[in-house]
Formats: C-alpha cells, sequence, structure tokens
C-alpha cells in the first residue's frame, strides 16, 4: 500500500527506514495522482510520424520537433513518400533541428531500410527497430511502449536524472543500467507510462540546475531532497 505523508515534509527518518518497495508505492501514488494520463508531449497520428519524431528530438526539444514536423509530415506523409525523399530538400524542412545533416541522412535511411527489410512496416520490436539508422535502444524503447504498450523503460536525461535523485536507481552509470534497474522493480503494467512519469517530473519539477523541490510531493521520500536540506543545516 502506499504511503501517506503525516509528518513535516523533512523528515529525514522516514527516508532513511524505507525500503525500496516502500518509496516506490509512495512514487508511483504519487504520479498516478499527479500525471494520470501521461504521454510524450511529442504530435503523432501512427507509428510512422513517432518514429520520425524520435529521431529528431534527440538533443533537441519536444517543442522545436512540434513546429517541425507539421509540414514535414504533409511534405513526407508515410514511409515510402520518404524513402523518396532528397537529402536537400529534406535538411531544408528540418534544419531547425540540432544536427540536421545527421538527422536527414538518418530519416532517409531508416525509410529506405524499412521498404527493403521490413515490407514498408515499422516493427514492434526492440531488436529489430534499433537495426534502422538513428534508432538506438532508447528511442525503440519509446516505439514499443508508446505505440504497443510495451514494458519498455525509455531512459533519457530526464529519467536517469530524476530516477537516481528520488533513489529509486542506485550507483547506475549509463541509461542500460537505470533501465535494468527500473524495469526490474516497477510493476510491469506500469513500466510504459511510468517513463513518462519521469520526463515530465524531470522536465518541469526536478530540473536538472535548479530542482524546484519546494513544488514537489514527492519530498518525504527523496534521497535528494534529504541531502539537500541535511548539508544547508551543516
Amino acid at each position: 500500500m502506499p504511503i501517506r505523508q503525516k509528518g513535516p515534509l523533512t523528515n529525514k527518518a522516514l527516508v532513511n527506514k524505507m525500503t525500496k518497495q516502500e518509496r516506490l508505492a509512495f512514487v508511483i501514488d504519487y504520479f498516478s495522482q499527479k500525471y494520470p494520463d501521461a504521454q510524450t508531449e511529442l504530435v503523432y497520428d501512427n507509428a510512422y510520424e513517432l518514429l520520425v519524431a524520435v529521431i529528431l528530438s534527440a538533443q533537441c526539444t519536444d517543442k522545436r520537433v512540434n513546429l517541425t514536423t507539421p509540414y514535414l509530415f504533409r511534405r513526407y506523409p508515410d514511409v515510402p513518400a520518404l524513402a523518396k525523399a532528397a537529402y536537400d530538400d529534406l535538411f531544408e524542412i528540418i534544419k531547425s533541428i540540432s544536427f540536421p545533416g545527421n538527422k536527414t541522412r538518418h530519416l532517409m535511411g531508416m525509410a529506405n531500410m524499412l521498404i527493403n527489410d521490413f515490407d514498408g512496416e515499422i516493427p514492434m520490436d526492440v531488436d529489430q527497430l534499433i537495426k534502422l539508422p538513428g534508432v538506438g535502444r532508447k528511442t525503440a524503447n519509446v516505439i514499443t511502449s508508446v505505440i504497443d504498450q510495451q514494458p519498455r523503460m525509455a531512459v533519457d536525461t530526464h529519467v536517469f536524472r530524476v530516477s537516481a535523485r528520488i533513489g529509486l536507481t542506485h550507483n547506475a552509470k549509463n541509461p542500460l543500467q537505470t533501465e535494468l534497474q527500473l524495469t526490474k522493480q516497477i510493476p510491469e503494467k506500469l513500466i510504459y507510462i511510468f517513463h513518462h512519469w519521469l520526463i515530465l517530473h524531470g522536465r518541469y519539477i526536478c530540473v536538472a540546475r535548479k530542482p524546484k523541490c519546494e513544488e514537489c510531493g514527492l519530498k518525504p521520500v527523496c534521497k535528494y531532497y534529504q541531502k539537500m536540506v541535511k548539508t544547508q543545516q551543516v
């Protein structure tokens, strides 16, 4: 059962004595109430559009991607159309996105591989997806979890940072270690949405440089917050 906070938000004893299961239950209870309908902020209508958007979103904001994709999807509405794109034309459309040269090549290569190796269909399998140009494990996890609600944990900088700060992961050195630690403890039916919970929390509350701890309902269980309070008291 989720732990209901009864004492002051700075109750260090609660954090220190809490088990991993109790912390996770508290976090799930909080997120399920704060972000009950959490989903990607990328705008898309189908698996093809989401795949393109996620490839473009690498080291770029969702807002910038969403400003770019409407015209891109009108010009190249599906995989066959994108496979026929000319480099200069596609580059011109996405030039405001970070690393437009690489991403232009990735999009063209991805579309052509889908045509040649997958009959134009986007596979809902991580091992198959990561064969596509521009698609790493994180992107493949996003596609399969968002489109197919598979229990895949996509780890970006927000997920990596927030899960470590709260205390859901321990000494995770890279995204894969974070993914494995999280999927081992999170109930399988919640993994697909937990990714979005962590991203939204990291994007709007637990930001990198100056986390908004005063607005956060996870203070009673957050290891980062308790460490910060202890440091201020010294």
